[in-house]
């Protein structure tokens, strides 16, 4: 975690450059679309999420299966196996 107080500079254009140690602790590579709010205490930045908020009552059943219900512990096997898969091509 970044140590100490980092300063930086607002730009004419308006711009400022967070610092390396921020970006790297935070994993915000050139491109990470941020989400600001103003805050009492000064201003947030938050990664913006790349899907629109939903409720589970919006997505519920949106993708038809046609078969046999699997089990919870199907469902968590299958995950296991999808991040092992995914993990062992890193």
């Amino acid at each position: 975690m970044a140590t100490g107080k980092l300063t930086t500079t607002v730009s004419t254009k308006g711009q400022v450059i967070l610092p390396k140690a921020i970006r790297e602790e935070r994993r915000w590579r050139a491109g990470t679309r941020l989400t600001i709010e103003s805050t009492p205490d000064g201003v947030l930045l938050k990664p913006s999420s790349p899907f629109p908020a939903a409720k589970p009552a919006d997505v519920f059943a949106s993708l038809h299966y046609r078969g046999k219900p699997k089990t919870v512990e199907e469902m968590e096997a299958g995950i296991a196996a999808e991040a092992r898969r995914r993990h062992a091509r890193d």
